[in-house]
């Protein structure tokens, strides 16, 4: 069972990065996703999760109506759009994932039981 994030980068304020999850040895199709961001000397945080069906997703104020959370189940990945990046988007992004059985998700990461190894992005100013 394996996640694996990638996508991350530099870029300057204002520009745009899409991170991908691919899950491997399961299938995401009953899961819910989260992405979470850690910065050094701060707590991980939640940004965005998506439940299993789709329909619901759940962002941090910092970052609504400038990240996009997308899932392919048929892919078996699931997407971060992240646009209009700022210096304080930069940190670590984890995505993670959960058994969810009512289609809804949590941006709590103690409900998360797999988690991808990170990818860094990093936003210049």
């Amino acid at each position: 069972v394996q996640l694996m994030e990638s996508g991350g980068g530099l870029v300057q304020a204002g520009e745009s990065l899409r991170l991908s999850c691919v899950a491997s040895g399961f299938t995401l199709d009953y899961y819910a996703i989260g992405w979470f961001r850690q910065a050094p000397g701060k707590e991980r945080e939640g940004v965005s999760c998506i439940g299993s069906n789709d329909e619901n997703t759940h962002y941090l104020h910092s970052v609504k109506g400038r990240f996009a959370i997308s899932r392919d189940n048929a892919k078996n990945t699931a997407y971060l759009q992240m646009n209009s990046l700022k210096p304080e988007d930069t940190a670590v992004y984890y995505c993670a994932a959960y058994k969810s059985h009512d289609n809804m998700c949590v941006r709590s990461r103690w409900s998360y039981d797999y988690w991808g190894q990170g990818t860094q992005v990093t936003v210049s100013s």
